[in-house]
């Protein structure tokens, strides 16, 4: 069995990828069957460690981005796509898998494209409740589209949907409590703060907290992820804020929360402060109250509502960047944590959002349409 994954070049699209491909392999052992060999076809690899340690063979497919707005960048990106096309063909030939598992994204259209042309099945998951482009146009000859929201599925021929969730990796889908604050050095019976920007980071979040660092440390704890690009520029800074302070050793500001770390700081917080996309599924699981920012420009405006549909359920409180101001951000977050009973509601919030079984689901359905696309 040959099973082939693409997707865009972002953590939300990589992540999941990952998760499915796991769940697979348990699932193919659990069924006797002969360990399927994976693919993954993207223009960046992302994180090869992570793809060798999975045993997931990366092939570069070159792809362009198209933009909502004019730039020149589109005129060539548009040969960058074309010539990624007859790449994908090629690749996809010889690969020949029994089935094309698609997250969306600019770099996934190759390779879908590809499939389509040889005949092979394809499965699309879609991450949030307004579809990106990639995905609204393979929805229209995938075999099965798996959606995070129900909003989503109005976007979709109802006879190939199903609402499943969002895959997350097992890796983090448990926490660490014990040991959490020792792992990272964390005073006992002072509420955490950890802060998520996604898997680039966000600059707007990272600005807000270095500016409110000198209230917030004094009552919190601050688990800050800032982003790789962000590092540097975001620990000068809070530096110079936190030269006077007594209480600096509060801050813990991180590029990147590796598996543990992130087990480790989530087991440790008390609430979560972070954008809306697929990090909200790792937070339901994890059963956090959490404050979210949406970006206020993304496709469809999915971070907003991906946001509203979370919150509905009780589990956080949504800020829109239009009105982000640390102000508001510190009442919100006194708000939350001085109501037990509250926190409470926004812990059972969570559980009933989440899916626990969404990548098993997603990884089984993978596997039959391989199976069935054998014989």
């Amino acid at each position: 069995m040959k099973i082939l994954f693409t997707g865009g070049g972002t953590g939300g699209h990589f992540y999941p990828i990952i998760a499915v491909a796991e769940a697979i392999k348990e699932d193919a052992v659990s069924k006797k069957l002969i360990p399927p060999n994976l693919y993954f076809l993207a223009p960046h690899p992302y994180n090869e460690k992570i793809l060798f340690d999975n045993q997931i063979a990366y092939y570069k497919i070159p792809a362009g981005k198209i933009r909502r707005y004019f730039s020149v960048l589109n005129f060539f990106d548009f040969f960058k796509t074309f010539f990624g096309i007859i790449a994908a063909i090629w690749r996809v030939f010889w690969i020949y898998p029994d089935v094309v598992f698609s997250k969306g994204g600019y770099g996934s259209y190759p390779v879908v494209f590809a499939a389509r042309i040889l005949g092979i099945p394809i499965v699309v998951h879609e991450s949030d409740s307004y579809p990106g482009r990639a995905n609204m146009w393979a929805g229209k000859f995938a075999n099965r589209v798996a959606v995070s929201y129900p909003d989503a599925t109005q976007f979709f021929d109802e006879s190939k949907i199903a609402w499943t969730g969002s895959p997350v990796r097992k890796e983090i889908a448990l926490i660490t409590r014990q040991g959490a604050k020792e792992f990272l050095n964390l005073e006992d019976n002072i509420p955490v703060i950890l802060v998520l920007g996604g898997s680039q980071g966000a600059k707007i979040i990272n600005d807000l907290i270095i500016e409110s660092l000198p209230e917030l440390i004094e009552k919190y704890q601050i688990i800050h992820q800032t982003g790789k690009a962000n590092f540097k520029e975001t620990k000068e800074t809070a530096e110079l804020v936190l030269r006077d302070s007594a209480y600096s050793s509060r801050y813990k500001p991180f590029d990147y929360l590796d598996d543990l770390a992130m087990k480790m700081s989530a087991g440790a917080a008390n609430l979560i402060i972070s954008r809306s996309g697929s990090t909200i599924f790792e937070i339901a699981l994890w059963g956090i109250p959490s404050i979210l920012i949406p970006i206020s420009d993304s496709n469809g405006d999915h971070q907003r509502k991906n946001a509203y549909n979370y919150a509905r359920s009780g589990a956080a409180v949504v800020i829109e960047e239009a009105n982000l101001n640390k102000n508001i951000l510190q009442e919100e977050m006194e708000r939350i944590l001085n109501n037990p009973q509250g926190i409470q509601k926004m812990i059972d919030g969570a559980k009933s959002f989440s899916k626990p079984d969404a990548t098993k689901t997603i990884a089984q359905e993978i596997i039959n349409t391989a199976l069935q696309h054998e014989k």
